[in-house]
């Protein structure tokens, strides 16, 4: 969901895909070659094979070396490229206390070749707090032999082992990448030298979370190459115009603002006119505009620009050249900024973690929690540090930070565990693979809002030999009681879900003997779900969302008191999820994936007046957003423009790029196999009805229905699976060659527009029909998805022989197909406001009522009881063929008009509205977001302790700021807020409504329940129920069901003050029971 409002995440969704070994009755068709993020691996084409084992090649198919079924989401991260690097990395975490556990769990569903756990240490009481691998049966046990069990069933594919004796810097060699979580800064400067210098260099990574503070350093060599640093498309822009000039003007159409930036590279395509710049050579960007920028380049000489032409960004990798630990430590350059509001503390924290090594290195132990002798040592250290520095010294150090360092230094707590495990492992993946820009070098992070806003005394943060210890040290023993009492509702339990209820279930709310985390989802588990939402097995596959991670979340803390629901959270669900259920909630967590949800529990949170705490991710992107009552203004304050759509007739007949493309596709797919069968059933079931219907409506919409369902039942209708083949073949013919004969024909090539400019300019492209040729393979790819299709809406069977090349082609050449011949007088759309492409005929009525007695005559001539099959879009099966379809009506669409086409997994990413997702962002949204949940229980925070977070891994950015304040009205001595609603209470009569408002000033001249009008002053009938219960006037005047669940009802009141002026007053509640 980004940048706020986007439908995200709670998955962020990116869809899977993926090529297993196929079973003999379905291999892939695709009509494209593989250019997934610029991927130019050669792929093991799929086939089809005949009786005399001759093989024929149907296209690129997708690579056999990745589970796309799995990975699809984050292959629309990553590509495949990226997902190759990952597939070949072996990488080391040491140190595998809460922090260690996420980077590990976050790397393991990536899919990395191996992760090797390393820890000499031993599971103590104190882990269980901030590591979800940790049960109280694992104290004693080795960390590291502890955590393999639980880590591997994440992805049977990664090879995980363990390492629980020292560790010695030869030992790195066997590595990639290599973590630390937990190590002395004087071997992290041993390992890390080791690491640097090393052929090829060893990217080394060291993190900690100590408390409310985290760090982090990345030293990937020497010379790192970043291939990729932000993961995005290349940008592109059509060309309208381009100058003689030097420097060379260049133009766009105005269909969308360029992306380009001074020092951007680009190069020409289909220019015509001014060929020259066609040579392929990558040119600079200066002068960057909205719609036009300079080339430096003098294009005098050079041909005069006449039309088309497409200009493409070249991304160019970059070298980053990185310090060692034991140079960065001294001199750390620019610090990466999270929160500028505290520019002031990289600084002083780069000091602190050094001045806590040197602390345990003296003393043997962390600084105990709540002591004033341990914080003075350490502030000590830090003052002696900071003395040292030549370059660099502070001129004053902030005492109080340095004794919140000091008390929380020993606890890793899961939030923060969370938050740093997602930023260390999307690290980790750029060291692997070279996408997204790394961290360089240093990162540091602290929340120390989330404190208690009172003192707390040394004795409430003593242990109490609890598994909560490490974050009673930190918040205190009261805060954790609130933690375990506390009452939340989660909705949604995909990724962002098993995330939440993970953290919670370490932090301990709800589960005390008060608490209660109640959490829903409609939604049952898919395989693709399996690399985020890491509470499901393959096992799980098909089973509901809620009741498998609630069961996982217990198995993490037993004292966890859930009930799991299978209900979408929606008005039509207001029985159970009803006003008591609302009132008795402390605090509401979204984890969902669609923005009209997270608008409908907004409003509901608005209602009663419940903390919301939002989020939402976009691949490598996340977002948080605290709403909280009172103090910050609601989810739906604020909203994303709605994203540009391409006009119809862009899409129908004049696309210029793969999106109309694909958006075409997935539209004829849908009212080929879908609709047109659902509405032949419905005219079947009940013929006279349906017909009756059309009549009444009388309009094109009913007329192109009936000829769909006449088509269907009459000229189109099959009955074998030649007749399938036959349809497949026409309408190949239909869309691709004979519709692009009639709008060339329409339109031809020198065709000019009414003001007499030429019509096919930019970003119209000219199309050319295709000529079909058994020897194509994705033209008979085609054929074999349309017919198999087809065949299902009918009940046909599915021949063996539909496998053999020679068959199919056999098959195929029996069909005839008539000559076409263009028409004149074809009226084609192509106004781009225009809201449908069906027009409107003063004939309507009589076609109509011919296509009712043909229907009847072809109804008479079917089988009793005959029902078509709709087929319903389903782009995560590969062996359905739906996604071979819509990428073989796209790709044969785009080669009609010049597009470049794609491989059918980014078809499937594009048509199938793919969200891409992976485990690192989501990870981080909820540790933020739990970082937040401290602070509304411990009650007492304002608005700028609050924070709402913007965070980019790829690049890395974080953004950082307090909430938005509500909007605030005032009226005399009031004020009222978008939180506010007016309750009356007592079941009141309209007239003591009206004067409730009138003893505030108010007069009030509308009241309306729903749609439905109450009251208005203008109508004097109105008087006559001024003294009714307004509970009877909705129930008589509205005709309102009022359920025994609800306590009360709302109206919304029109007011004037006593000068005439509207004022905006809040809901009214009217309770009656």
């Amino acid at each position: 969901m980004l940048p706020r409002k986007r439908a995200l995440g709670g998955e962020v969704p990116v869809n899977e895909e993926k090529q297993e070994e196929e079973s003999s009755s379905k291999r892939h068709c695709s009509a494209a070659n593989d250019n997934d993020n610029n991927n130019n691996n050669k792929n093991v084409n799929d086939t089809i094979e005949d009786g005399n084992d001759n093989i024929m090649a149907l296209g690129n198919g997708n690579s056999p070396d990745i589970d796309e079924d799995l990975h699809s989401r984050q292959l629309a991260v990553y590509g495949r490229e990226t997902m190759r690097r990952l597939f070949a990395s072996n990488v080391l975490v040491s140190g595998m206390q809460g922090l260690g556990a996420e980077i590990a769990k976050n790397l393991i569903l990536a899919g990395v070749k191996s992760v090797t756990l390393h820890d000499e240490g031993v599971v103590e009481l104190w882990d269980l707090s901030g590591n979800f691998v940790f049960s109280e049966d694992d104290v004693g046990k080795n960390r590291a032999l502890a955590s393999i069990q639980k880590l591997q069933e994440l992805n049977n594919s990664v090879v995980i082992s363990t390492l629980t004796t020292e560790l010695t810097k030869e030992q790195l060699s066997d590595f990639q990448v290599v973590v630390f979580t937990d190590i002395s800064l004087e071997k992290a400067i041993e390992f890390d030298s080791y690491c640097h210098n090393h052929q090829p260099p060893i990217s080394f990574v060291k993190s900690e979370v100590r408390g409310l503070f985290g760090s982090v350093f990345c030293d990937f060599g020497p010379e790192f190459t970043v291939f990729d640093v932000d993961g995005k498309d290349p940008h592109t822009g059509i060309i309208a115009s381009i100058s003689n000039d030097n420097p060379a003007l260049v133009a766009c159409v105005d269909d969308e603002r360029l992306e380009f930036q001074d020092g951007d590279l680009v190069v020409f395509s289909e220019v015509n006119g001014m060929t020259e710049l066609n040579d392929g050579k990558a040119r600079k960007v200066k002068n960057a505009r909205p719609y036009s920028f300079n080339i430096e380049e003098d294009t005098t000489e050079y041909s005069a620009y006449a039309k088309g032409g497409i200009v493409t960004q070249v991304k160019q990798p970059k070298v980053l050249n990185f310090k060692p630990l034991r140079e960065a430590l001294r001199d750390p350059g620019d610090f990466l900024l999270s929160d500028f509001s505290k520019f002031d503390r990289p600084p002083l924290l780069h000091l602190a973690f050094q001045a806590l090594d040197k602390f345990k290195l003296e003393f043997g132990r962390f600084p105990v929690a709540g002591s004033e002798d341990d914080a003075q040592k350490l502030i000590s250290l830090v003052i002696s540090i900071n003395d040292s520095l030549s370059d660099g010294r502070l001129e004053a150090v902030d005492q109080n930070l340095l004794h919140h360092f000091a008390s929380g230094a020993r606890a890793v707590l899961n939030p923060m565990a969370a938050m740093f495990g997602g930023i260390v492992g999307q690290e980790v993946v750029k060291a692997c693979s070279g996408k997204f820009h790394p961290l360089f070098q240093f990162f540091y992070f602290e929340s120390v809002e989330s404190l208690p806003t009172e003192p707390l005394h040394p004795s409430d943060l003593k242990p109490l030999s609890s598994r909560y210890d490490a974050q009673i040290s930190v918040f205190g023993s009261n805060l954790q009681r609130n933690l375990e009492d506390v009452k939340v509702f989660i909705v949604g339990s995909g990724a962002l879900g098993c995330e939440f209820l993970k953290n919670l279930a370490l932090m301990g709310v709800s589960c005390g003997k008060q608490g209660k985390l109640t959490i829903t989802d409609d939604d049952v588990i898919e395989k693709s779900n399996l690399t985020r939402q890491f509470l499901f097995r393959d096992w799980n596959i098909g089973q509901a969302k809620s009741t498998v991670a609630a069961s996982a979340a217990g198995l993490i803390n037993p004292c966890l008191n859930i009930e799991a629901l299978q209900n979408r959270a929606c008005p039509e669900t207001e029985n159970v999820f009803d006003d008591e259920f609302w009132e008795n909630l402390s605090v509401v967590i979204n984890a969902l994936d669609n923005v009209n949800a997270r608008l409908y529990i907004d409003q509901r949170c608005l209602y009663f007046q419940k903390p919301l705490l939002e989020s939402g991710t976009l691949g490598a992107c996340c977002n948080t957003q605290m709403v909280i009552p009172h103090l910050t203004e609601n989810y739906g304050a604020s909203r994303d423009p709605p994203e540009k759509q391409a006009p119809m007739c862009t899409v129908h007949s004049f696309p210029h790029n793969i999106d109309h493309c694909l958006t075409w596709a997935r539209s004829e797919f849908e009212g080929l196999l879908e609709k047109t069968p659902a509405e032949v059933n419905s005219y079947l079931a009940n013929p006279n009805e349906y017909t009756s219907a059309m009549k009444n409506a009388g309009d094109a919409q009913a007329r192109d229905n009936l000829e769909r369902i006449l088509e269907c039942l009459d000229k189109e209708r099959c009955e074998t699976f030649q007749d399938s083949i036959s349809w497949a073949r026409l309408k190949f013919e239909d869309y691709f060659a004979n519709r692009v004969k009639q709008l060339t024909y329409t339109f031809p090539e020198d065709a000019t527009t009414s003001n007499g400019a030429p019509f096919w300019s930019a970003p119209k492209r000219f199309p050319r029909p295709l000529q079909f040729s058994v020897d194509d393979p994705s033209h008979l790819c085609f054929i074999v998805a349309t017919s198999i299709l087809r065949a299902e809406t009918f009940g046909i069977p599915i021949p063996d022989w539909v496998k053999s090349p020679r068959k199919l082609a056999d098959a195929v050449n029996k069909v005839m197909v008539p000559d076409f011949q263009p028409k004149k007088g074809v009226k084609i759309v192509t106004d781009e406001k225009a809201g449908s492409l069906s027009t409107s005929s003063i004939d309507d009525a009589a076609v109509i009522n011919e296509f009712i007695v043909k229907l009847e005559q072809s109804r008479n001539q079917m089988l009793p009881g005959f029902r078509m099959n709709p087929i319903q879009f389903e782009k995560d099966d590969d062996t359905n063929y739906h996604m071979d379809l819509i990428a073989g009506l796209a790709n044969m669409r785009a080669r009609t008009y010049g597009i470049p086409e794609v491989d059918k997994l980014k078809a499937k990413f594009i048509a199938g509205r793919i969200i891409p997702a992976i485990a690192t962002s989501t990870a981080m949204a909820t540790g933020l977001v739990c970082l937040e949940l401290y602070k509304i229980l411990g009650g007492g925070h304002k608005l700028e302790d609050y924070r709402n977070t913007f965070a980019n891994l790829a690049l890395p950015l974080f953004s950082i700021a307090e909430p938005v304040p509500p909007k605030v009205i005032e009226h005399k001595d009031m004020s009222w807020t978008v939180w506010d609603r007016w309750i009356l209470k007592d079941n009141p009569t309209l007239r003591e409504l009206l004067q409730w408002l009138k003893d505030k000033g108010l007069n009030a001249y509308s009241i309306s329940y729903g749609s439905c009008l109450l009251f208005n002053s203008m109508f004097p009938k109105h008087r006559e129920r001024m003294d009714k219960k307004l509970v009877d006037l909705v129930r008589e005047v509205a005709k309102a069901v009022l359920p025994p669940y609800r306590w009360h009802f709302d109206v919304v009141v029109a007011c004037e003050d006593d000068d005439d002026n509207d004022v905006d007053i809040p809901q009214i509640s009217v309770y009656f029971r």
